[in-house]
């Protein structure tokens, strides 16, 4: 790392609330809100799964996944399952959980499968010395069955994009069409972020398809993460964003 220049927010209660404020965005967020005794028991009442995430987390770390069951409510954090038969008992639980740190409650969002196993997409949006944004690749990131997010730390992969929505049984027109997509959401995500704060120079788009093949923005990244590009057998895209990062003193 050398002289790295770009700004970075760690809260996603900010960076989801800057997305609100655009409606060509908005309708891409899944419902959003703070932890609290109200809104988990709102939210529990309107969809069948809720994520529980740290505000300032990143990699899929301590999320959970609240899902309603016949008796009441199971939580999966990574592979762990445990059952709470009354909201009351499941807030207890999760408020000892976050220890005061902040969290937010978001919509489950069923994601799309690639050959039987789950996956979501990083779409790199990085500025150029001029100032123009480029979305700068797409990849996507497979999940191990049975946990709870598709990173790395929990088991997941890197995998190709025309690989992985090929074996989602989408067809090449289609998938053309939804890498266009998604490049336009990244450009227009990240001019968003220019107008609430100045001085960001890549962003990373953590995108969910849902069984109908719409577009979900679960997260964005300010510091996304790509150095495990490396390791794949393609570095076409490594190098594509490596070039770019270059531009801003990023080098890892």
């Amino acid at each position: 790392m050398n002289n790295y220049r770009s700004i970075t927010i760690v809260s996603k209660w900010k960076k989801t609330s800057w997305l609100l404020t655009q409606r060509n965005l908005s309708k891409h967020v899944p419902s959003t809100r703070q932890f609290q005794r109200d809104n988990l028991t709102s939210m529990l009442s309107d969809y069948s799964t809720v994520f529980f995430k740290p505000t300032t987390g990143s990699g899929g770390v301590n999320i959970i996944r609240i899902r309603k069951v016949p008796k009441g409510y199971q939580t999966q954090l990574e592979a762990t399952k445990s059952y709470y038969s009354t909201i009351n008992a499941l807030y207890s639980k999760l408020n000892q959980f976050a220890n005061k740190r902040s969290y937010v409650l978001q919509k489950g969002i069923q994601l799309a499968t690639t050959n039987g196993k789950p996956f979501d997409i990083r779409v790199m949006v990085q500025k150029t010395n001029k100032g123009v944004w480029h979305s700068t690749a797409i990849f996507t990131k497979i999940g191990s069955p049975g946990m709870v997010a598709t990173n790395y730390n929990q088991g997941g992969k890197l995998g190709y994009f025309n690989q992985t929505m090929s074996g989602s049984g989408y067809n090449l027109i289609k998938i053309k069409q939804l890498e266009t997509e998604l490049k336009q959401l990244g450009v227009k995500v990240a001019k968003n972020f220019d107008r609430h704060m100045k001085g960001f120079r890549e962003l990373g788009l953590d995108v969910a398809l849902d069984s109908m093949g719409k577009v979900w923005i679960l997260e964005v990244n300010t510091r996304p993460q790509f150095y495990p590009l490396k390791n794949m057998k393609d570095k076409a895209l490594y190098r594509r964003i490596l070039s770019y990062a270059k531009a801003y003193g990023r080098y890892k």
